[in-house]
Parts: structure tokens; sequence; C-alpha cells
């Protein structure tokens, strides 16, 4: 909340944990003054009410601003993603969750196929409104930290820079919706740890439950914090009944979801699996060390590694418990999941506010300091921007592929389209009456049933995901109209049509052209038919989870 007018009137004295003392020193909490919490050295102080919160940086709002501007400006380039086009076929199967992610994120798709109809900017208004909340809560978590306004400004501008925020919120899967959670959730164990006011549980466990009702990690999140505190000295002032209260809430919120998974086979944990098994291992180690520079920004790396240490240092067991799920998740993350550097983004929010707060005396030392910071950050962000945010012309990225496919992802669906229309109009109409088309990923499904829609082509099936869940469409289908990415992402997928039917050609070649080796570059249309057994009764052995 913003501050009184008698918090903005307020002077006192205070402390950065970490940092030199002003020893003698009243200070008026402006934009030229840094405002700490009143801790000392690395004892264990008490909660904090008695000072009042600095006031707040209303700049903090222009730059969330700025934020939800730059994304929905950018939102209508290029076309939708990969991701997104099965959020949109998701809304249209409403349930209580899915094989990958809980309900939240398809029933916003809902809502905006509802207000917006298939469009990209309504899609997108979702994740860019959570990007400027985010932004939003670093400046109040630097707020909470006990920094001033010049400090709340700096963690603002420096959570706005951050790749994963940019480029998660420009799609809209769960990213954007993530990240906001793990920084909210973190912001309010920050003011618990602050005030020791623990009636404040019961937002953390609200925050828990819905952030995992978006994603999963959220809820991983929690599990670690409650470990964290129940294992830790945080115990004997945090874990009360409002601790538990606010669990129990947690809990309760995910009920539809784990009802959900335990009546379709706990999807979740053979598609954990399936993940892991293609994005972990040692190998992917190294990527998930560095992939942590490039998630929250290069050159603000110094104010991440400034936090981590800020907190440690505070003396408050809570604040200390964000280090502790921090390491943790760091190890767990590089082991399982290493080539997917962004989940850790959203605590990092956390830890870049926490850091401008440590850091403000030493920056404000000497003028050069946080100049160069800034003109890093800047240059930093540009560069990155390049490559996660439709920025270029669609023939001049291809290049950024290697490094992120947010992009390339996003390309030459129409084109796919177009193709699979053309080889079904070519199919005699008696043909058409027995085919369906089935599709490799969701993806494809989600372009043809979306991009598709009012062209004259069938709802498409697949077996990815959720997807199968949904069916095989006509069971006693004779023709089967296959839709496969290139070699590289769906190797002797030929092959593997021949185990089903006796007659398997290539019908057509999916390209497209801005030179993009994405997913479907290579891709080929087969013509399947002679099924070896009817339609409906292959479908079981066609489910295929990643």
């Amino acid at each position: 909340m913003w501050a009184t007018r008698s918090e903005r009137a307020a002077r006192a004295t205070y402390d950065v944990p970490g940092m030199p003392k002003n020893r003698g020193r009243t200070h008026m909490a402006d934009e030229t003054d840094t405002v700490g919490t009143a801790t000392a050295g690395t004892g264990s102080p008490g909660p904090d009410t008695a000072r009042p919160l600095p006031p707040p940086d209303r700049r903090v709002l222009a730059v969330a601003g700025g934020v939800f501007a730059v994304l929905m400006a950018l939102s209508t380039r290029y076309g939708f993603h990969i991701d997104e086009l099965y959020f949109l076929d998701s809304a249209r199967h409403l349930q209580a969750s899915y094989v990958d992610q809980p309900l939240l994120a398809p029933l916003l798709a809902r809502v905006s196929l509802s207000l917006f109809g298939v469009s990209e900017a309504g899609l997108r208004l979702w994740p860019a409104l959570a990007a400027a909340g985010t932004v939003i809560v670093a400046g109040l978590t630097a707020r909470e930290f006990g920094g001033a306004r010049r400090t709340q400004l700096l963690a603002a501008v420096a959570t706005a820079a951050m790749p994963v925020l940019l480029g998660g919120a420009h799609i809209a899967n769960t990213t954007a919706y993530e990240v906001l959670a793990w920084a909210a959730i973190a912001l309010v164990v920050v003011r618990i740890g602050r005030t020791g006011d623990t009636r404040w549980w019961l937002a953390a466990g609200a925050l828990v439950g819905v952030g995992a009702e978006f994603n999963h990690l959220a809820g991983i999140f929690g599990v670690v914090l409650l470990a964290a505190v129940l294992l830790g000295p945080a115990r004997r002032a945090a874990a009360d009944r409002w601790f538990l209260a606010g669990a129990a809430l947690a809990v309760l919120i995910v009920l539809p979801d784990l009802w959900w998974q335990a009546h379709h086979d706990w999807a979740m944990f053979e598609m954990t699996r399936a993940l892991n098994e293609k994005n972990g291992g040692p190998g992917q180690i190294p990527t998930w060390i560095v992939g942590q520079l490039a998630t929250a920004g290069f050159a603000t790396a110094i104010l991440w590694f400034a936090g981590l240490r800020f907190l440690w240092r505070s003396g408050r067991p809570l604040w200390q418990c964000l280090v502790a799920a921090y390491a943790v998740l760091f190890v767990l993350f590089a082991v399982t999941t290493g080539a997917q550097i962004y989940y850790l983004g959203g605590l990092y929010v956390c830890l870049l506010a926490a850091g401008a707060v440590g850091l403000d005396e030493w920056l404000h030392a000497r003028p050069d300091r946080l100049r160069s910071l800034m003109t890093a950050t800047a240059a930093s962000t540009a560069l990155l921007a390049v490559i996660v945010l439709p920025i270029l012309p669609p023939t001049a990225v291809a290049w950024t592929y290697g490094v992120s496919t947010n992009t390339g992802e996003t390309l030459a669906w129409p084109q796919l389209v177009g193709t699979v229309r053309q080889v079904w109009d070519g199919l005699p109409q008696e043909q058409r009456a027995d085919a369906v088309i089935f599709t490799a990923d969701y993806g494809e499904a989600g372009a043809i049933n979306e991009l598709g829609r009012d062209t004259g082509l069938p709802r498409a099936v697949s077996a990815h995901n959720t997807d199968w869940w949904w069916g095989p469409g006509n069971p006693a289908a004779t023709t089967v109209l296959a839709v496969a990415p290139g070699p590289e992402h769906a190797p002797g997928y030929a092959a593997e049509l021949r185990r089903y039917f006796r007659h398997v050609t290539v019908a057509a070649d999916l390209t497209n052209p801005y030179g993009m080796h994405n997913v479907e570059w290579g891709g080929h249309v087969y013509l399947c038919t002679g099924p070896r057994h009817p339609w409906g009764e292959m479908w079981p052995g066609l489910r295929h989870y990643g």
C-alpha cells in the first residue's frame, strides 16, 4: 500500500544490514537517502513495526506502464506462439487441469476468446498486465526492505530489464504469471520477516495456491519455503497457527488440480519425467548456470548477488529462508531441468530489490558507479530484447533461434495451415468423409483448430499431452492426414506411421518464407491409408508427453 501522510513526514535513523552504519545521522526518507531496515550486524532483530516505511516512489508506476506499453505495442508482431495455440485449443476444452499446466492460464485464454476472438493482442493483454504488476511488486519489495524512493526505482528498472520478464510476458503461456506469483510470495515473506505479523501467512498461502493454479512451479516454491521455515530458526517465530492456516489454504486452492490429476493417471508426473529426460542431466548444468545470468540480466548480476548477501546478513531468519530456498531450487533445477533456465525467474525480483537496498550507499558514493550500471543494463537489455522480442523484421531473426526459440515459434503458422488445407481440399469428397487430421504436436493442432477454424478444415486431433485425452476424432476413420515436424524434432516419424498404416506417402512439405529453422522446418504432411487396426483402437498407443 502507498504511504500515509504521516509516513511521508516521518524522520528516523536506519541502518542497512551488511553496510556501514550512519551513526549520529538522521535521515529524511526522500529520493536522496537510503532508508534500510532497523537491523544491526548479523544479530537476530525482532519485528520492526515501530518505524514507518519510506514513502513510495510513484515513478515505479511509470516504469510498469512503460513495460506494459512496450509489450502491447509488440503484441501483434509476427504471430501466435506454439504454446499460445495450444492454450487457445485448451480454452475450448475447459477442465479442472491439464497434463502440463493447471487451469488458470487456459481460463484467461477463454476470457480472451470471449472478449476479443482469436487475437494476439487480446490474448497477450494478460501477461503484459502481469509483467507490469511484477515491476510494481519489485518497488514494493525494495520499500519493504527499507529502501528509499531512489532504491525502489532502481529495483523496478532492474526488474523491468529482466529478459525473463520481457520475453516471458510477450507470450501468453504461464511464465509471466509464474514470475509475478513468485515475486508476490517473496514480498509477503519479506513483510512477515520485517513486521512479525504472521497473519500475512494467509496471503502467502493464497498466492502459492493461485500461483500453482497457473504453474506447478509456484507450488514447488511454496513447499521448499515451507521446509526452510520448519527446519530452520525461523520456526520459532514464524511457524504458528497462521502459518498452518496459510499452508492449508494453498492446498485447498489446488484441490481441483489434484483431483483432475488423480483421475488422469497423475499425468503431470509422467510429463515431468519426459521434460527432465529432455532438459536435465549433468550436461545441462553449465547451461543452467550461465542461463541464470541471461534470465535476470547480465549487467544486473551485481544486484542479485548483493541481494543474496543482504538477505543472509540481515539476521532475520525468515529473510534467510529465501536464500535457503534459492539455493535448494538452484541445485534442484540445475540437475533436473537445466535447459529450462527461466524456472527461477520470479525469485530474482526479490533478490534485485534486496541488492538495490544493500548496494545503495555504495552506488551513490560515486556517481559513475550507478551511471555505469545503468549503461550496462541498457546495453544488455537491448541486445537480449532483440532475441526474445519481435523487434527485427521476420526475415532477419533466424539467427536468434539457437539462443531463444521465442520468436522462431511464432512464425509460419498460417503457411502451415494453408499447406494442410491444400492437401485436405485435394482429397476426394468421399475420402474426406472418413478422414481425420492428426498432428504430432499440440501446436500444429492448435494452429489448424484456431487459424483454420473458418477455412473449411475439420478439427485436428493430436496424441500430444492433453490433446490425447480429447480423443481421436472419428474412431472409424480410414484415412489420416498426419502433420509432423522436421526430422530433428520427430525423427523416424514416417517409419512410426507405417506401424499403423499400410500406405504412407508424403503429400506436402512444410517450410516458411523466413528461413527460420524452427520445429516445423523440414516437416511433412503425410497421407496415411490402409489402417492395420481401427483408428479408435490404435489411439491409446499413440499417446506421448513432452
